[in-house]
């Protein structure tokens, strides 16, 4: 008894009681919990669960350094080299040549023709401290194109999603809150978008504008952003409906009735904030297949327009219908950019995923 007392009596706070808080939760019901208890906010939560994944860091870590390489790799090369996305460089190297010939003259007797000539010849720019990737078959610096090509790739990828989302939202939105014949009108108009084949269409439309004269090439973009846009709407829409058939039959949403709120607000201020996860994971995994879509038209000529530079018309530099040089010999002037596409959609499809387990853990496989 009296070794415990001592023991009490010199570490007095460890027979403290530990102090108690009371919390009420949404339902009414009553929880006691410690003070030291934290309760750890949604975003927290889903934040934790996204960087334990090693390979959500991994496409985090991709998609970062993109960015990094399209976006200010421009401000730095032109604050140092002052190289621009169309300026030219080439070798200039003066050739001679030598032509000799053997001729009768009208004396019986032969002579040698000979004659000398200069001429200008251009050779590309080889890999070199000036030009890290050379240049290519016009002059232009291959490193600096593609980060321009870069920038056209995840400005057309990142207004694409976001047309399509605002367009799925809206429409599916409407279809689930109001159903009936507004739900059945909607939904077949996006059956018949969601059956269209997307990239044959996308191959028609294009070249039909190409072939247009009368639209200038430097908006065939707007009209290829118009496209995919119109090919990816449908999916976003019915994602949208779906959740909201089922979230409009809960119990916060009835007491929304009761209130007299317009159905605007219900949709978009009480419905649409809760399909937001899935329409963030929607999104990350739909950046990679609009960036695909915009290198095969740009490698096809219908996508970005020449001289401006796309990571899909520098892969067609090494097409074998143009030869088998570039395809063989330089390397350097296609492999850069398809890797550069690569890392790109595997960036994204990575943080898709990750966030898909973040934000639903039961669906982690």
């Amino acid at each position: 008894m009296t070794d415990n007392k001592k023991a009490q009596g010199a570490n007095p706070r460890a027979q403290e009681p530990k102090k108690k808080s009371k919390y009420t939760d949404v339902s009414g019901i009553e929880i006691i919990a410690d003070e030291n208890f934290r309760v750890m906010s949604p975003g927290r939560m889903v934040a934790k669960r996204f960087f334990r994944s090693k390979l959500s860091v991994i496409g985090l870590a991709m998609i970062v350094f993109v960015f990094l390489f399209s976006f200010f790799g421009p401000v730095v090369v032109n604050a140092t080299w002052k190289y621009g996305e169309t300026q030219v460089f080439k070798i200039e190297r003066i050739s001679s040549m030598v032509t000799t010939a053997d001729f009768n003259a009208a004396d019986g007797k032969t002579y040698q023709y000979y004659d000398e000539s200069q001429s200008h010849i251009y050779f590309k720019a080889p890999i070199s401290g000036q030009h890290w990737l050379g240049t290519d078959t016009s002059g232009f610096d291959i490193f600096v194109r593609l980060m321009y090509g870069g920038r056209i790739s995840l400005t057309i990828s990142f207004l694409v999603i976001f047309l399509e989302t605002t367009l799925g939202v809206i429409f599916g939105g409407v279809s689930g809150y109001f159903g009936k014949w507004v739900d059945q009108l909607i939904m077949r108009i996006v059956d018949i978008f969601f059956c269209l084949p997307g990239l044959p269409i996308l191959l028609i439309l294009s070249a039909t504008i190409a072939s247009i004269e009368a639209i200038p090439p430097e908006h065939r973009i707007y009209y290829l952003m118009g496209f995919l846009t119109l090919i990816g709407w449908s999916g976003t829409a019915r994602l949208v409906r779906g959740q909201i058939l089922m979230l409009r039959e809960q119990e916060y949403m009835m007491a929304a009735e009761t209130t007299g709120i317009p159905a605007r607000k219900k949709i978009f201020k009480h419905l649409v904030p809760n399909v937001m996860p899935q329409l963030i994971v929607t999104m990350t995994l739909g950046l990679g297949g609009v960036i695909l879509y915009e290198s095969t038209l740009s490698y096809l000529g219908l996508g970005v327009p020449f001289p401006r530079a796309a990571w899909g018309s520098m892969i067609a530099l090494a097409d074998p219908s143009k030869g088998q040089e570039i395809l063989a010999n330089y390397p350097n002037m296609w492999v850069p950019a398809g890797l550069l596409i690569i890392i790109t959609v595997l960036g994204f499809s990575f943080i898709g995923d990750g966030l898909r387990d973040a934000f639903d853990p039961r669906m982690k496989r």
